[in-house]
C-alpha cells in the first residue's frame, strides 16, 4: 500500500479531520509530519495518539499562509527526510457570513488560508518529488460547499472551489513526473468545527442527507489513505465526494 519509508506530510493536523488522517497514514506505516499553526498540545495529541500505536511522526509548526515560513518548512524537510511522498493539505478556516454582510477582510483572510495555504505547500511537496524522482500523491481537502456553493459561505465555498480546479491543473501538469494529485470533498462531518453549533446543524442538514446522519473524521481519513497510497496509482485529477448522498 506504501512503500516502506513513506513521509507524509499534514497540514492542519492538530484536531479533527486532519489529526484523522494522520493517524490513519501512520497506522498504515507512514511516517507523518503533523503541521500545525497555534494548537500545539493538539497536534503533541496527534502525535502521542500516532505512537501509541506503534507509528512513527513529528510535529512541525508553520503558519501555511506565510511563503517563507512554508520555504522553511520545505527546507527542514528536505534536509532531515530527504523526499516527500505524500502531501495532505488539510488547513483551512471559515469566516461565514452573507454577501453583502461580508467584510473584504474576512473574504481573503479565508482565501488566504484555504487556497494560499494549498498553494504554498503544494509547490514546496512538488519541488521535493521532482527532485527525488520517486513522484508522490497529493491530496487536497475541500468540501462539499466547493462542488455545489453553500449559503452563508462565499469566501469558504470559493476557497473550496478553487481548491478543485488547482488539483486538476497539479495533475495535468505533473504527471508526467509520477505526481498524483486528488480532491476530498467532505460534507457534514463531526468535528470541532461543526460541535460548535452542532444541533442546530444536524437538525437543518441532516433530512437532506440520504444516509440520515453526518459522517466521521476516520471515514474521510480512509478515502484520503486510499488516494495516497498505491491503491490508487491510477486515479488523479478526480474529486471524491464523502458526504452520505447529500450532494447527489
Amino acid at each position: 500500500m506504501f512503500q516502506p519509508g513513506s513521509i507524509a506530510l499534514v497540514t492542519g493536523a492538530s484536531s479533527g479531520i486532519g489529526q484523522a488522517i494522520a493517524i490513519n497514514l501512520a497506522r498504515n506505516g507512514v511516517t507523518v509530519l503533523i503541521n500545525y499553526c497555534k494548537s500545539e498540545n493538539g497536534a503533541l495529541d496527534t502525535l502521542k495518539i500516532i505512537e501509541q500505536n506503534g507509528g512513527c511522526g513529528e510535529t512541525i509548526q508553520c503558519d501555511v499562509t506565510d511563503a517563507a515560513a512554508v520555504n522553511q518548512m520545505f527546507l527542514y524537510i528536505k534536509k532531515k527526510y530527504k523526499s516527500l511522498d505524500i502531501l495532505i493539505n488539510n488547513s483551512g478556516i471559515t469566516k461565514d457570513g452573507y454577501l453583502l454582510m461580508m467584510s473584504e477582510e474576512n473574504f481573503f483572510k479565508v482565501m488566504e488560508t484555504n487556497m494560499g495555504g494549498c498553494f504554498h505547500c503544494t509547490q514546496g511537496a512538488v519541488r521535493l518529488m521532482c527532485a527525488s524522482k520517486r513522484g508522490g500523491a497529493i491530496v487536497n481537502i475541500s468540501s462539499t460547499s466547493g462542488v455545489v456553493g453553500q449559503e452563508g459561505q462565499a469566501n469558504y465555498s470559493a476557497s473550496k472551489g478553487a481548491m478543485i480546479s488547482f488539483t486538476k491543473t497539479t495533475a495535468k501538469e505533473y504527471a508526467k513526473h509520477g505526481i498524483r494529485a486528488n480532491v476530498v470533498a467532505p460534507g457534514f462531518v463531526e468535528t470541532k468545527m461543526t460541535q460548535k453549533s452542532e444541533k442546530l446543524l444536524k437538525e437543518k442538514y441532516t433530512q437532506y442527507i440520504p444516509m440520515g446522519r453526518f459522517g466521521s473524521p476516520d471515514e474521510v481519513a480512509e478515502v484520503v489513505t486510499f488516494l495516497a497510497s498505491s491503491k490508487a496509482s491510477y486515479i488523479t485529477g478526480k474529486c471524491i465526494v464523502v458526504d452520505g448522498g447529500l450532494t447527489m
